[in-house]
């Protein structure tokens, strides 16, 4: 992802821009990786066209989805929104790359709600569903326990 390696050089400053550095490959080739299997907006339709094709995977990808329902107020009202714009999927078509986006971003954050710490769930959640997510790393909304996110990456010493 672009944007992954693009903050990653961004740590490394000037350094990881000179091409003595693998941060200056990885930068140049990240856009690469993108569109190895297609453009987005051509796998976002082939999702419409294969969720229009297969209709039962609809419900089963929501039923994942709403594997988490009623542990965070927020994501479920997001399902409720995405189970109404999943009613015609044909009017999406222009869209299809935000919806493949809110889906697969509904997806993440009822995992982290299953299986992850609550300090990181809430996180993902308050920013990218609560939120208004820019894209940008390091922009959490205030009231998130970073210090117990950055706790977890410390090891335990014995």
């Amino acid at each position: 992802m672009v944007s992954v390696v693009y903050e990653a050089l961004e740590c490394h400053g000037g350094n990881g821009f000179i091409e003595d550095h693998l941060m200056a490959r990885l930068y140049r080739e990240a856009p690469l990786n993108g569109i190895w299997e297609g453009s987005g907006n051509v796998i976002a339709l082939d999702v419409l066209r294969s969720m229009a094709r297969e209709p039962e995977s609809v419900p089963a990808l929501i039923a994942e989805i709403a594997a988490a329902k009623g542990q965070d107020a927020r994501l479920d009202a997001a399902i409720r929104d995405i189970e109404t714009d999943l009613s015609d999927l044909a009017r999406h078509e222009g869209q299809a790359r935000r919806l493949v986006e809110r889906l697969a971003t509904l997806l993440c954050a009822s995992l982290l709600l299953r299986h992850a710490s609550h300090e990181v769930a809430d996180a993902y959640i308050a920013s990218r569903i609560e939120g208004a997510w820019t894209g940008a790393y390091g922009t959490l909304p205030r009231g998130i326990d970073t210090a117990a996110i950055a706790r977890m990456a410390v090891p335990v010493l014995q």
